[in-house]
């Protein structure tokens, strides 16, 4: 394990800290921040804790000549900015009553009484401005083994919020080893039907970082085992995602959290359409999805490597993002293996080659005699077809002669 000490060096958080000492009052870093740092990790926001109360947070940040913004004061956070970086600063507090994702709490002075009302172990963590590491719950020992834990009664902790669930799974397959916490495992199947409380955006939110996490594949072959997959997303296929993300890493690309969705749940337009109601998708994630579903149908069943002149059709035609996701989808639909060198070979031009360029505009048709309006929309129209079939030729008299004869069966 590594030392999390080394993030209290930081200018901007030894500032933060000065600040709200400066009250009397205590303050740690919390969390995720912690957990990440032990790991070697570079905590992508820290959190802090404090016993004092958000008003006396906000005076303090001014007195500091730092900005604060109440952004979550009804639940005792106030966000603090030092040099641009905000940071969140959480009043300690003890839930009162849950209702399953919101919470009645009230503000407390006991850093550990805070620590065992968080969702696990490895997540409860807290770190002093002095670097000394407190530990109420066996965080320490079940990051070492790599175990997610609900701090508790597994089954109360998910009472508290059933996007415990969906963290479960995430943080499992992002750090976790080995199999499933067996007694986490079943608290959340029993609570499995609980999860029509939460919101659309909350579960797609969860999804997509569940669908980058490092042990993705095995986590979601549980989750399908367990129902949650049919549940959440109506059908899912663990080893059509698991193709799928052996093709990414052969070729070296970044996970894709919207490419992985549509390999686990999208074969055809209905697919995308379930998932953008259930998902509250984005526009842009909802027509990534169908146009997936609509190349992926198109190309059912193929199985030998793409020609240079498919992979330029795929680009002229619909860019390259989605001529990448085309292929890998076909070769998740496929026999070939993850490091097929033609498969390869037809991923790396994908990501390096441009689309061709159309190499004539409405002007040139309109200058052999097209009128404008329908006519010049279905003569430029049969010149793309032309061209493309012809293998997009780029020498000026092939592309007359196309252009000629869409100009005269425009007539």
């Amino acid at each position: 394990m590594n030392d999390p000490a080394r993030i209290l060096t930081d200018a901007k958080l030894v500032r933060l800290f000065a600040a709200i000492e400066a009250t009397g009052c205590e303050a740690r870093v919390v969390g995720g921040a912690v957990r990440d740092a032990l790991l070697g990790l570079t905590p992508h926001e820290i959190d802090i804790a404090t016993t004092a109360l958000p008003d006396a947070v906000v005076e303090a940040a001014e007195s500091a000549g730092l900005d604060s913004a109440p952004t979550g004061v009804a639940h005792g956070t106030v966000t603090v900015i030092v040099e641009g970086t905000p940071y969140e600063v959480t009043t300690l507090r003890h839930d009162v009553e849950t209702f399953g994702r919101a919470a009645r709490v009230r503000f407390g002075a006991d850093f550990e009484e805070d620590a065992r009302r968080r969702d696990f172990t490895v997540n409860a963590l807290s770190l002093s401005p002095d670097g000394r590491l407190y530990d109420y719950t066996g965080g320490v020992a079940d990051l070492a083994a790599r175990k997610i834990r609900f701090i508790g009664d597994p089954d109360q902790r998910i009472a508290e919020d059933y996007l415990r669930i969906l963290r479960f799974f995430r943080f499992h397959a992002s750090l976790g080893e080995g199999p499933l916490d067996p007694d986490g495992f079943r608290a959340a199947i029993r609570a499995r039907d609980r999860l029509v409380m939460l919101s659309r955006e909350r579960i797609r939110a969860e999804l997509l970082k569940f669908l980058v996490a490092r042990r993705v594949v095995e986590t979601a072959r549980e989750m399908s085992r367990a129902g949650f997959t049919e549940a959440l997303l109506g059908m899912a296929y663990p080893a059509r995602l698991e193709r799928f993300a052996n093709f990414e890493e052969a070729c070296g690309r970044p996970s894709d959290p919207v490419a992985r969705l549509s390999a686990f749940t999208v074969l055809v337009r209905e697919d995308a359409d379930r998932l953008r109601e259930r998902l509250r998708l984005s526009n842009a994630e909802y027509a990534r999805l169908a146009l997936n579903a609509k190349l992926s149908e198109s190309l059912h069943g193929r199985e030998e490597i793409f020609s240079a002149q498919e992979l330029n059709e795929l680009l002229f035609l619909h860019g390259r993002a989605a001529a990448i996701d085309a292929l890998a989808l076909t070769h998740a639909d496929c026999a070939a293996p993850a490091g097929d060198g033609g498969w390869r070979a037809a991923a790396q031009f994908l990501e390096d080659a441009e689309a061709p360029p159309l190499p004539v505009k409405g002007a040139d048709l309109i200058a052999l005699g097209v009128p404008p309006g329908r006519s010049l929309g279905a003569a430029l129209k049969l010149f793309q077809a032309k061209w493309i079939r012809a293998g997009f030729p780029r020498d000026p008299h092939k592309v007359k002669q196309l252009l000629e004869d869409a100009a005269k069966s425009a007539d």
